[in-house]
């Protein structure tokens, strides 16, 4: 039985791919899924969701999710865009989150359905046995949405096959009709780690421009196979990772959890030698059966290349670690899959790149150089670097991506920061404010914060969304930004600071960035991680606080204060060098890489709130 799709762009796009060409594999299982295949499958299951629903029509519900990164995922996640006028699906799919914040979600969101995984069935009826949070995110709690679980897709003709039909891809068509783009779209989480966590309304005009943009400005291709490793409850592994790959017909390779000796044995497989018995792991005839055994698990691992690899920084700095301890074949193999001839772009972001990071992983790989971009769930991607290696700056997320417009605006003047602000030689910085059809629509539930977030603009062409993050804009040396990646990528440069509420801090009259202390720290050969801290002074407003981690060489002898600023006394003013230290064994960070630096600071600094001694 044929079933119809709205006309929308990302369906279009889907329907024009090749499909016999490849969507999605399962990186470990080596399952493969065809493009041919996807509309149909996501056809099916919303047939099932108004089934279980009771109703054909569940336009302006929200729909909810527990499923794991794989092909099932990406066809429940293009589900909710396929009814207009407002239903949206709210991305409760960060598994490992304990109940307690799942419920947050499902309640804040209303939601209509929670769809599951088989893997998952005993976690969303867990979740519908918490109680709704206290507070209540609503005024009136909501009834707990139905379970549905979702049947498992095999690959192939599988699907099809159990529903009677031959040929999948014939059986989805799309409609013109009621095709209202601005309704559909999804609902995101912000991480909250400044405040709790607000739903985030992303039409399906928003989601399209976010993907055109960076198809324009990274050039993904059909060619591309992009090896996805994140969570995807954040916008950069749904829209960077998964909707943008799906618009430009590229095949998206499952990897989650991550693993970094199983990365690094994806990308080395292409590139290895194939011994008597045509494999090619690297294990040797002195290897133990453990061992064998181990590396059974790697036998269904691809032989394409990796050409696109996306992720945030602890990633890279994981990957460089463990480099030196894999087998000698492998590790060989594994340079040259990441070199610039074979990954065509390496990409990080959700977190500030440390520049030794950045440089490291360009010896490694004889040269590809870490491209830097800067987003936020409200808005998808906003700044990049670009393609060329000249546009690709240390500490800088490079320009306005296509469709994006930015401006910098004084916090406590108000006033536009321009070109020619600075004052008395010194960089005038401020925060980085947005527009354009790639920002959100709305805080769901939520108007009063919504209008704090937008400011009418003054040239009557629409608001702007402030971002809270604080930049410098800087020229740049010549032959940089000059257009070689693209239009959109010329003149001076944005430099992230931080974020206004935590990472700007206010000490005896002068303003530290946290990420600029943050990056000379991570240069010293002692420093493993770090996170530098506003400490409430009664004296100076606030004090620079650092909380470190050594280098295992480093922590039997440990670290002192005057150790730090012996060494950070030629590479930082003064008043910019961390009056407290706290060295630890681990740093908090939540899946994307990122500090809670509010609720650290109190952790760590808590006896230090009085203090002033220096």
């Amino acid at each position: 039985m044929a079933s119809t799709l709205p006309r929308l762009p990302l369906f279009e796009a889907i329907s024009k791919h090749d499909p016999d060409s490849t969507a999605v594999v399962h990186c470990l299982s080596g399952r493969s899924f065809k493009y041919g295949e996807l509309l149909p499958d996501v056809a099916r299951t919303r047939n099932r969701l108004y089934e279980a629903a009771g109703r054909s029509d569940i336009r302006g519900e929200r729909i909810a999710f527990l499923v794991e990164n794989s092909y099932d995922y990406v066809g429940t996640h293009c589900n909710p865009a396929c009814d207009s006028g407002g239903t949206c699906h709210c991305a409760a799919a960060f598994t490992t989150l304990p109940p307690a914040e799942l419920q947050y979600i499902l309640s804040h969101s209303e939601a209509l359905l929670l769809l599951h995984s088989a893997k998952y069935t005993t976690k969303a009826q867990e979740v519908l046995s918490t109680p709704f949070p206290d507070p209540s995110p609503n005024p009136t709690p909501h009834p707990h949405p139905k379970l549905v679980e979702l049947p498992k897709h095999l690959g192939g003709t599988s699907s099809s096959a159990e529903n009677g039909e031959t040929n999948g891809a014939a059986q989805a068509h799309l409609s013109s009709d009621d095709a209202d783009t601005e309704g559909a779209g999804m609902m995101l989480f912000t991480s909250g780690t400044t405040n709790r966590p607000k739903g985030v309304l992303l039409p399906e005009t928003a989601l399209t421009a976010q993907c055109n943009s960076l198809i324009s400005a990274w050039k993904y291709t059909p060619r591309d196979r992009l090896l996805h490793v994140l969570p995807l409850h954040h916008i950069h592994g749904t829209v960077n990772a998964i909707l943008t790959p799906l618009f430009a017909g590229s095949t998206i390779e499952f990897l989650f959890p991550f693993n970094a000796d199983t990365v690094w044995r994806r990308f080395a497989k292409p590139f290895l030698q194939t011994n008597g018995n045509g494999t090619s792991n690297g294990v040797t005839n002195g290897d133990s059966a453990a061992t064998a055994e181990n590396e059974a698990k790697y036998a269904h691992l691809s032989s394409a290349p990796i050409t696109f690899f996306t992720v945030v920084p602890t990633v890279y700095t994981r990957l460089l670690s463990t480099h030196p301890n894999l087998p000698a074949p492998i590790a060989t193999a594994a340079r040259t899959a990441i070199n610039p001839e074979n990954m065509r772009v390496s990409i990080s972001g959700s977190a500030a790149l440390p520049t030794p990071v950045k440089r490291a992983w360009r010896d490694l790989s004889h040269g590809n150089v870490l491209l830097e971009r800067y987003g936020m769930t409200e808005v998808g991607m906003a700044l990049s670097c670009g393609l060329d290696y000249t546009d690709r700056v240390d500490g800088s997320v490079g320009w306005p991506l296509p469709g994006v417009e930015a401006r910098l605006v004084d916090p406590e003047t108000k006033q536009i920061v321009t070109e020619d602000s600075a004052e008395g030689g010194r960089e005038h910085s401020g925060e980085i404010q947005l527009r354009g059809a790639n920002v959100f629509r709305e805080y769901w539930r939520n108007p009063e914060a919504t209008a704090k977030e937008f400011v009418e603009g003054e040239d009557g062409r629409g608001c702007w969304f402030k971002t809270g993050d604080i930049a410098l804009r800087r020229p740049v040396a010549t032959g940089t930004g000059s257009g070689s990646s693209g239009d959109w990528a010329r003149g001076s440069m944005y430099f992230i600071l931080g974020r206004q509420s935590a990472d700007i801090i206010k000490s005896g009259g002068e303003k530290v960035s946290a990420l600029e202390v943050e990056r000379e720290l991570l240069s010293l050969p002692e420093v493993a991680e770090a996170a530098v801290l506003a400490v409430p002074s009664g004296k100076w407003g606030q004090k620079v606080g650092a909380v470190i981690v050594l280098h295992d060489a480093y922590k039997p002898k440990g670290w002192k204060p005057m150790d730090m600023r012996r060494a950070l006394r030629d590479r930082l003013a003064n008043y910019k060098i961390p009056q407290v230290l706290r060295v630890v064994e681990s740093i908090p960070r939540n899946a994307m890489g990122k500090v809670n630096k509010k609720t650290l600071v109190g952790a760590v600094f808590k006896e230090d709130f009085s203090g002033d001694e220096m």
